[in-house]
């Protein structure tokens, strides 16, 4: 009697997590490629207008050659990160990530909330020599060596 009872207790317990599960799976789908997080860097596009009043107002030349660069895969233990900057005016100006962590749930979740961060340190610092961000610290090392990895190309 006790053998049985304890068989349709696990039974259910087991029905309860595969239900939640793929109603979780469910929800979170629907999201799962529409993350908030920039893939590819945006096309730089020059009238001859933009260059003559850019060239008045550009700040001093930084300590990278122009143009969009693209590092190595890094492994951050949840997926896979690799980064894509623009360089213009010799300074980085933006971060995109063509690959990152994009499991549904937490993953997602937390690659859309951190990635963002480590990108302005980045464009801030000009540099990979980024603070790890708690909570994100495997993602955090891929993105810093990832961006190393650009900006050596850029140099």
């Amino acid at each position: 009697m006790k053998s049985s009872i304890t068989k349709y207790i696990l039974g259910g317990a087991v029905v309860a997590i595969v239900a939640g599960y793929a109603i979780f799976n469910a929800n979170n789908g629907a999201n799962a490629g529409s993350s908030g997080l920039p893939s590819s860097l945006p096309s730089e596009t020059s009238s001859p207008t933009a260059a003559s009043s850019t060239a008045v107002a550009a700040p001093t030349s930084g300590q990278y050659k122009d143009g969009n660069y693209t590092g190595s895969v890094a492994d951050a233990f949840y997926g896979k990160v690799q980064v894509a900057v623009a360089i213009k005016s010799g300074r980085i100006t933006n971060v995109a990530f063509p690959v990152y962590p994009n499991n549904p749930g937490h993953t997602i979740q937390e690659s859309e909330t951190q990635l963002p961060v480590l990108a302005q340190e980045a464009i801030a610092a000009q540099s990979a020599n980024v603070n790890i961000v708690s909570g994100a610290t495997q993602t955090s090392q891929a993105f810093q060596q990832s961006l190393a990895s650009a900006l050596a190309k850029a140099q």
